[in-house]
């Protein structure tokens, strides 16, 4: 059986069976300041990798291709991202990049369309 597959009742059992070790002194900060770290980082809209130097990465994508080229981008990027969302283990991270890709590609399109 897939870890995807299971029920919440077979959840529930687990849980039972194999109670969360509660974290306890270096263990709880280390988390803590896991938990700061990505609320600080915002791998969504402005992520630290594709913002070194002076333009953004997908800026220099968008005035390397056409309009057609850039939308296809844009849709094949909504597609990756909802494809791998349930097997990386960052499900509402990458489903929000499928988003911003998708918000991208509309702002386009209704600009075209104007």
């Amino acid at each position: 059986m897939r870890l995807n597959d299971a029920t919440p009742a077979q959840w529930d059992a687990l849980r039972k069976k194999a109670p969360a070790i509660e974290k306890t002194g270096l263990e709880a900060w280390m988390q803590a300041a896991h938990e700061e770290a990505e609320e600080i980082m915002d791998n969504v809209n402005r992520p630290t990798h594709y913002n070194t130097g002076n333009i953004e990465c997908i800026e220099a994508i968008e005035e390397s291709m056409s309009s057609v080229a850039f939308k296809g981008y844009l849709k094949g990027n909504c597609m990756k991202y909802l494809w791998r969302y349930d097997y990386k283990g960052k499900q509402v991270e990458d489903l929000q990049k499928a988003g911003w890709y998708l918000q991208k590609l509309t702002a386009m399109v209704t600009e075209e369309n104007n």
